[in-house]
């Protein structure tokens, strides 16, 4: 009785758990996927955004409105470009099956479009330096570091996986 009894437990403390990580789950595909569209949204009106924040705030981003949209509208394009390799991803994750080659070629994407973030923003630093800048130059050099070697680790995971299918 009471091994059966330790066995319910375990299966209700995993259907609990199950049912948690589902939810965590799905609320991180829901975030994701607002993050995505939102980013674009912004990103295709930040011509219109900056026009009126060079006007009534910061008269900075009105001298020089044609390089801050092509820096920040650049740096928007990379950002959703790395939204949606990690939607795809998620994807992945969601049908159980997250150690394929697939996703190690998004990492390895995530990383170049960090990295491209990184020289976007560099190059406002001439422009127009705070110490806004630097954080976000660091931030996407540690993030394009962490993808790239997320990456490898994920391949070495997906070539264990490989062979231990194959051998069974």
């Amino acid at each position: 009785h009471k091994a059966i009894r330790r066995q319910r437990q375990m299966c209700i403390r995993d259907r609990h758990i199950g049912m948690k990580e589902n939810k965590i789950a799905g609320a991180t595909k829901v975030l994701l996927d607002i993050m995505y569209f939102v980013g674009m949204v912004v990103t295709l009106t930040l011509p219109v955004s900056f026009k009126w924040y060079g006007t009534v705030i910061n008269p900075f981003f009105g001298e020089y409105y044609i390089w801050m949209v092509l820096i920040f509208m650049t740096a928007g394009v990379f950002a959703v470009l790395i939204l949606r390799e990690l939607r795809k991803m998620f994807r992945t994750v969601l049908a159980d099956d997250c150690f394929v080659k697939k996703n190690v070629k998004s990492l390895n994407r995530m990383g170049i479009y960090s990295f491209a973030i990184m020289a976007v923003m560099l190059c406002r630093i001439p422009l127009y330096f705070t110490p806004a800048v630097f954080i976000i130059v660091v931030v996407f050099l540690i993030a394009g570091l962490f993808s790239r070697v997320l990456a490898i680790v994920f391949d070495k995971a997906v070539q264990y996986k490989e062979e231990n299918d194959f051998t069974i």
